[in-house]
This record gives C-alpha cells, sequence and structure tokens, in this order.
C-alpha cells in the first residue's frame, strides 16, 4: 500500500489530522516555522488538499489556542500537560467542530486513531462533554498572554484588541501591479499600483500567467515606494522572496537581489521569470560580501522576528519570545551598519522590519543615528503611502493592526527612510 494512503482500519481523513498533530508539535514543542515545518509533516498526503486542509486545522488552531485551552481545562478534572498528545488531539478536534465547520462525529473519529490507550477514552469523554455543553469559541480570539502582555505595554490596549480581531480570520490578497496597464483581478485599490482581492487559487486570478502582477502585503510595499523611481543602482539586500525587489525593478532601477538562501534565491529567480522584470541574484551572506562600489539606493528587509505578520503565520505568536527578539535585534545592527557603508554620499537607505517589536524598529533607528552622524531620517510623505498610513511624527513609518482595518488590515511595519549626507 502506498505511503501516503489512510491506515488500515482509519476513517479516511485521519491522514490530514496526523500530519497536522506534526505540524502542531513542530510549532509548539521545536519552535520551526509552520511553513517551514509543511513539506515533512505532509510528505506521506495524498496531495494538494490534503496538505491544505492539514495547513488549515494547524492554522487554525494556533489562532484559537487560548482559547482551545480554556475550553479543554474546563472539562478535565486534572489539567493537562502542555505538551501532552492528548491536548493536541483535543485541539484539532475542538478546532474542527468549533471553527471549521467539520461535524462533530467526524472531528472527532478522525483524531482518535492519533491516540492509544487511556489518552483515548479521556480525549473522547472531554470532546463529548464539551459538545453536550454546547460549548463555543470566542468571536474574537485571545492571544497568548506573553504576547498581549508585551503589545499592551509598547502599543496600548487598543492595539492588542485590533490585533485579535485581525488574528480571527485570514487577511485578503494584496497584489502589486508591475504598471497600471496590465491584466489584474478586479479589487480595491488603496494606493498607485495596488489591488486588495478576497483571494482565492492565486495561479488561477487573472493575469497570473502574463506575469503583470504579484503577491505582496500593502505594508511590504513601503519600503520600495520610498525609495521611488530611479536609473541607478539599488541593492536589495535580505530580498527574498522578492516582492520590493520586483518593486524596485519596476520603477527602472538597476537591481542587484542579494540572499543567503539558495531555495529562497530559486523564487526570485521564478518571480523574475514569471513578471519579465530584469534584475541580478546573489547568493551570499551580506555580513561576509560587500558590493564592488556603493549604490545610489540600498533597501534592507533585515531578518526579524517577523511578529508582524501573525494574521498570515499565527506560529509567529508562539515561536517570537523575548530571546528571538533579541537575537534578531542583534543581528539587524550587524547588518545595519554594515550596509551603511554601501550607499554613496547623497544616496538614499530604507531600513524595514516586518516586526511589531520597538526593538527591531524604533529603537534600532535611534541607536544607528546615534552611532552615524553621516544619516538622516528623510521623513516619508503622505502622498508615498497607502490610504490610511501616514508616517509618525518623526517621519519614519510605524503600521499597526489598528490601521486599514476596516478595508482589510495590513502587516505590521517599520520602515525608516535615511539620506546620507553629502552628494
Amino acid at each position: 500500500m502506498a505511503r501516503d494512503m489512510t491506515r488500515a482500519g482509519e476513517p479516511l481523513g485521519t491522514a490530514p489530522r496526523r500530519a497536522a498533530l506534526r505540524l502542531l508539535d513542530a510549532v509548539l514543542r521545536r519552535g520551526e516555522a509552520l511553513d517551514a515545518a509543511l513539506p515533512l509533516a505532509t510528505r506521506a498526503l495524498h496531495g494538494g488538499p490534503d496538505r491544505g486542509l492539514a495547513h488549515a486545522i494547524a492554522a487554525e488552531t494556533l489562532r484559537r489556542l487560548p482559547d482551545l485551552d480554556v475550553l479543554i481545562d474546563s472539562a478535565t478534572r486534572q489539567r493537562l500537560p502542555d505538551d501532552a498528545k492528548a491536548r493536541f488531539v483535543l485541539r484539532i478536534a475542538l478546532v474542527q467542530a468549533l471553527s471549521l465547520g467539520t461535524p462533530p462525529h467526524a472531528a472527532i473519529a478522525t483524531v482518535l486513531p492519533l491516540i492509544d490507550g487511556g489518552p483515548k477514552r479521556l480525549v473522547h469523554g472531554v470532546f463529548g462533554t464539551l459538545m453536550r455543553q454546547n460549548a463555543a469559541l470566542p468571536e474574537q480570539p485571545t492571544l497568548p498572554a506573553h504576547v498581549a502582555a508585551r503589545w499592551r505595554t509598547h502599543w496600548g490596549d487598543d492595539m492588542v484588541a485590533a490585533a485579535a480581531r485581525a488574528v480571527a480570520v485570514p487577511p485578503p490578497l494584496d497584489l502589486t501591479l508591475r504598471a497600471d496597464e496590465v491584466v489584474h483581478p478586479d479589487g480595491v485599490s488603496l494606493a498607485p499600483g495596488h489591488v486588495r482581492v478576497e483571494g482565492g487559487d492565486v495561479p488561477g486570478l487573472a493575469g497570473y500567467e502574463a506575469g503583470g502582477w504579484w503577491v505582496q502585503d500593502i505594508a511590504a510595499t513601503i519600503p520600495a515606494r520610498l525609495i521611488g523611481r530611479g536609473t541607478g543602482k539599488a541593492l536589495d539586500l535580505c530580498a527574498a522572496p522578492g516582492g520590493k525587489t520586483l518593486q524596485l525593478a519596476a520603477a527602472g532601477w538597476q537591481v542587484e537581489a542579494v540572499d543567503v538562501s539558495q531555495t529562497r534565491a530559486e523564487r526570485l529567480a521564478q518571480n523574475r521569470a514569471r513578471t519579465g522584470l530584469a534584475f541580478d541574484v546573489t547568493i551570499a551572506d551580506v555580513l561576509d560580501w560587500a558590493p564592488p562600489a556603493p549604490a545610489q539606493a540600498v533597501l534592507i528587509d533585515a531578518p526579524c522576528s517577523a511578529t508582524g505578520i501573525f494574521r498570515r503565520h499565527p506560529d509567529v505568536l508562539y515561536r517570537a519570545h523575548d530571546a528571538v527578539i533579541a537575537e534578531a535585534a542583534a543581528l539587524q545592527a550587524r547588518v545595519l551598519d554594515r550596509a551603511a557603508d554601501w550607499v554613496v554620499p547623497g544616496g538614499t537607505l530604507v531600513y524595514a522590519t516586518c516586526s511589531l517589536e520597538p526593538e527591531e524598529g524604533e529603537a534600532q533607528l535611534d541607536r544607528f543615528l546615534g552611532q552615524r552622524s553621516d544619516y538622516a531620517i528623510e521623513p516619508a510623505r503622505p502622498d508615498e503611502l497607502p490610504q490610511g498610513i501616514v508616517p509618525q511624527e518623526r517621519g519614519y513609518v510605524r503600521t499597526l493592526p489598528t490601521m486599514l482595518a476596516d478595508a482589510g488590515g495590513c502587516d505590521g511595519f517599520f520602515v525608516a527612510r535615511l539620506r546620507r549626507a553629502g552628494g
């Protein structure tokens, strides 16, 4: 029998639930990224639909984890350990029945084979009790306590409430257009060269094969927007998956995209082939590599905790602890300090992170400016930014879950445009 077939005696549909269990184990016990764990966790499945189901179950479990655990704890005499398989299996069963619309009998039948012995009876009993009690999840999910506390300290109660609302549902799909006249799906435009659509199968959307657009959150377009149009040399550092590289190439720059990962560099090359835009790809660690000559513009989308993309990647809420944030901030400082020397006098340096942590944004900027008197903030102008996003008083851009909430929201980003003296 093929490896990806349902095991003998198991209900049809058990295999995707087993894969979802592997995914949750990878994220919650081993600290792996959900997308990075996906290929190995789902390798035994039939194909795309089963892999998609496993990912959907795991992602929705992570969106609802604190509330699922409250329900589980309400129906057990002794609290199950956080890493107990019975707790993991109950989370998967409950999220299907209470959030994904799976009939309760199917939700429990397809997870019971994942556990043996007494825990199986426990899982069946707890699930049955909660179903008889008409248990329900709150409309607004509860954020992990450590995340809510950290964000409340930095940004206040309104931001935490907006983040909880934002994580409740997957966000809409933002498309960046190569040019105004390209074929693209119908949608709402929040900025020049942008269309927001409700989602769907990306390769099946209008204009995909023609390469006239690419998927890119509206907030992620801001760094390249602040560089604007030009004809000189531009470096895009830590560039993959390449949305900002494509923006710069479409704006006329001679772009060199640098990334340390061979796999991510291949995605850059694929995007180049599909869109027909011209740019160079260099596989290198920017801490070891240096360009042959300074550039007129340098864009640093620095490695970070990625807490700003929690809407699409709820696993970051559980992986980005204080130590991860501190480690990312230390790496960002090294990259920023090194790359600052690669900008010609009078040139532009844009520093960005998809993080909601001040250590990776505001504090990083203050540290850098305190050491480099040859750099100053060049304030972003409102007309350079998407509708509903405005610069901070000092001129940099900070996007939060409170922004564009009525239009579908945006990722959390920090973006600062700096001008080097001289020239």
